[in-house]
C-alpha cells in the first residue's frame, strides 16, 4: 500500500475549521496509560501535548468535541484570552496543522474521523472568529466561480 497507516496530511487551519476552534481547559502532557510518562512522538522525536477542543461548525454532538495533539519540545502556550475568565475556554488558531484519518465509532456505527496534530498556537486576529480574511475571500471567490459556472 502506498499510504501507510498513521499517515498525517498537512491541512490549512481555515480549511479544517472555517468557524474557528475553541480550546476547552489547559494544555496537558500526553501520557502513557501504563507508565504515566509523557509520550515522545516517534516521527518527530518531540514530546506530545494535548488539548480538548470543540469545533463550532460541527452539527453532530459526538463529533464536535475532540482532542488535538501537539508535538513540541516545550509546552505550547495559547496567546488568546479566555472568553470568560476562569473557564479555560478560548478561541485558538493552530499552526503546523495535520490530519491523520482514523476509523471512529463502534460496531455498525463507524465513521471516518481525524486525529489533528499541530506544532503550536498562532495569535487569533481580533474580530475574526472564523479564520483569516484572505481565506474567507478565497472561499467567497470559489463560491462565486462555481455559481457563475452553474448559471
Amino acid at each position: 500500500m502506498a499510504i501507510e497507516k498513521g499517515a498525517r496530511f498537512e491541512v490549512s487551519f481555515d480549511y479544517a475549521f472555517p468557524n474557528g476552534l475553541m480550546m476547552m481547559g489547559e494544555v496537558a502532557p500526553d501520557t502513557d496509560y501504563q507508565s504515566g510518562k509523557q509520550i515522545i512522538d516517534e516521527r518527530t522525536g518531540k514530546r506530545q501535548w494535548k488539548i480538548s477542543a470543540a469545533d463550532p461548525a460541527e452539527v453532530k454532538a459526538n463529533r464536535a468535541s475532540f482532542e488535538v495533539k501537539f508535538c513540541a519540545d516545550v509546552q505550547p502556550v495559547p496567546e488568546t484570552p479566555e472568553l470568560a475568565p476562569g473557564t479555560g475556554v478560548r478561541m485558538v488558531e493552530l499552526e503546523g496543522l495535520a490530519a491523520e484519518p482514523r476509523v471512529k465509532g463502534q460496531g455498525e456505527y463507524k465513521f471516518l474521523g481525524y486525529v489533528f496534530w499541530a506544532s503550536g498556537f498562532k495569535a487569533v486576529k481580533s474580530g475574526s472568529g472564523s479564520g483569516s480574511s484572505s481565506a474567507k475571500a478565497a472561499r467567497a471567490d470559489a463560491g462565486a466561480d462555481s455559481s457563475a459556472k452553474a448559471a
